[in-house]
């Protein structure tokens, strides 16, 4: 990995859904700056896959399951983590699913879960390690929101998760900025990872196709690298990002709020 700053030294940093892409390349990104990384995840045996990067760079980090739409497995998680890290600093609410469909398609239950692991568990991972950053009087949270949260055809369950995340962020950052606590999301466009892939496939593409389709609609005329999206997460939740609180930043390559977004476009 390419040198970087050592902002996070002395920090604990919780980061979920953070088995692969986006929230693996969070990860060892906040774990090359120096801090002490809980990789969070559904499943902990993949989670092991990015302590071993971690560690491999010189890092600190150790493997958690949790399920993080389900508060009582986030309860036992902020013990856990304590326990064997110590006292967090940074939560990177990362975890993620995608349910697609129209309107008339989505399931009850494919709104409930889409609404609860996208939305719902950054409420509880919040509720859970706030009191520790208050205690100490300072804390960073990043939510992953996405540019689908602006509208978003035949996602209409991701999309409403993913601007509920961007409201939480903001009531968040009021609620407790007097605590020395700052809040912030980040809304990725399309980026190259496991999951996106995974919709094109479902959707009958090629992923390398729809990459190249993508790009042709970005200004930028590429698509993200995870790396990039892990650089913005870690300037929000180091001290250079000290005055920054309750903004949502999207790093898109530059695509415009309003041009057209499809299911199979985002993540």
């Amino acid at each position: 990995m390419t040198a970087v700053p050592r902002r996070l030294v002395g920090r604990c940093a919780v980061v979920t859904g953070a088995a692969s892409g986006l929230g693996a390349a969070i990860a060892v990104r906040l774990g090359a700056e120096g801090a002490r990384v809980a990789v969070v995840d559904l499943d902990e045996a993949r989670g092991a896959d990015t302590v071993a990067r971690i560690e491999a760079d010189g890092g600190e980090a150790a493997a958690f399951g949790c399920d993080v739409a389900d508060a009582q497995s986030v309860d036992r998680l902020r013990g856990e983590v304590i326990a064997d890290l110590g006292s967090v600093d940074v939560v990177v609410n990362n975890a993620g699913v995608l349910r697609d469909g129209g309107l008339l398609e989505i399931s009850d239950a494919d709104w409930d879960t889409v609404l609860g692991v996208n939305l719902t568990s950054m409420f509880y991972v919040a509720r859970a390690f706030v009191p520790d950053m208050t205690a100490h009087g300072v804390g960073s949270i990043v939510n992953i929101s996405s540019r689908s949260a602006l509208g978003s055809a035949g996602q209409a369950n991701y999309a409403a998760a993913k601007a509920g995340v961007m409201g939480l962020t903001a009531s968040l950052a009021i609620e407790l900025g007097p605590h020395g606590i700052r809040v912030n999301a980040v809304g990725p466009g399309f980026f190259a990872t496991p999951m996106t892939d995974s919709v094109a496939t479902a959707n009958g593409r090629v992923p390398e196709d729809q990459h190249r389709a993508v790009a042709s609609r970005t200004p930028l005329r590429r698509v993200g690298r995870p790396h990039e999206l892990a650089s913005v997460v870690a300037f929000l939740a180091g001290p250079d990002a000290s005055y920054v609180s309750g903004q949502t930043i999207f790093v898109n390559g530059g695509a415009l709020t309003a041009s057209p977004i499809r299911a199979d476009d985002e993540a």
